[in-house]
């Protein structure tokens, strides 16, 4: 039998040989940001609800680039919709000092529901 090289590279792709067959050299994108909470649930949407869309993304290598950036764009959108809220309803820092629990309500009702927004405007679409 002759002797095969180890490496090869064919059509623009790397192979390397591995027993009697050549394997290609495929390597995702290295992705170092988290996809945190949103970027997780828009993935189970997208796995449930868009496989086709999802699919796609994961077989181009985007995918986890898509949520981490996904993912950013919610916690600043969250934090601009808390602000603006806050501001609406006058729950300010005079308000927390002087009653502390409804301060701790009005915070708790405006976060639920700026993170609905959130969720039906970014994650579930």
């Amino acid at each position: 039998m002759e002797h095969l090289p180890k490496k090869i590279h064919h059509n623009g792709i790397s192979y390397t040989l591995v027993g009697d067959y050549y394997i290609p050299d495929l390597k995702l994108p290295e992705e170092s940001r988290p996809i945190g909470r949103w970027g997780r649930m828009h993935k189970a949407f997208l796995q449930e609800h868009r496989p086709g869309q999802y699919n796609e993304l994961l077989l181009s290598g985007k995918l986890w680039t898509y949520l981490a950036d996904l993912n950013e764009q919610a916690d600043d959108l969250l934090a601009c919709i808390i602000s603006q809220m806050q501001a609406a309803e006058g729950v300010t820092e005079e308000l927390k000092a002087r009653d502390q629990l409804a301060w701790v309500g009005a915070m708790n009702s405006i976060r639920i529901r700026a993170e609905e927004i959130i969720r039906s405007e970014m994650i579930y679409v």
